[in-house]
């Protein structure tokens, strides 16, 4: 599965999450601009196969309106660091995983430690 780390989240996951996603890409390393709208970033995710990772909420908005392609993983309430980022998305590697073959459109992950 490969995802989309949208701008609110670190470029540095591709490189740490990259043997557990291969083919991932932040939304700065595809050619769209800083302030590139969010449905621009759904339509360039749908297109390239991507999953979407993000801790914008708009984008679960999206996806109840424009339903699948791409997918959607949210982080809720994401305001720490880089590492406990990864860390979460490691911990819920599975899930996200399952999701590309799920019928669900989103998920959305809850920093529970």
């Amino acid at each position: 599965m490969k995802l989309l780390f949208d701008a609110n989240l670190s470029p540095k996951l591709v490189g740490r999450l990259g043997k557990l996603f291969p083919g991932s890409v932040h939304v700065f390393d595809t050619g769209l601009a800083r302030s590139t709208s969010d449905e621009k970033i759904w339509e360039y995710a749908a297109a390239a196969g991507f999953t979407i990772v993000t801790a914008d909420s708009d984008f679960l908005d999206l996806a109840k309106s424009r339903g699948a392609p791409p997918k959607v993983v949210h982080l809720e309430n994401c305001d720490y660091r880089t590492s406990q980022v990864e860390s979460i998305l490691r911990r819920h590697a599975v899930w996200i995983a399952e999701l590309e073959q799920s019928p669900r459109i989103t998920l959305t992950i809850r920093n529970t430690t």
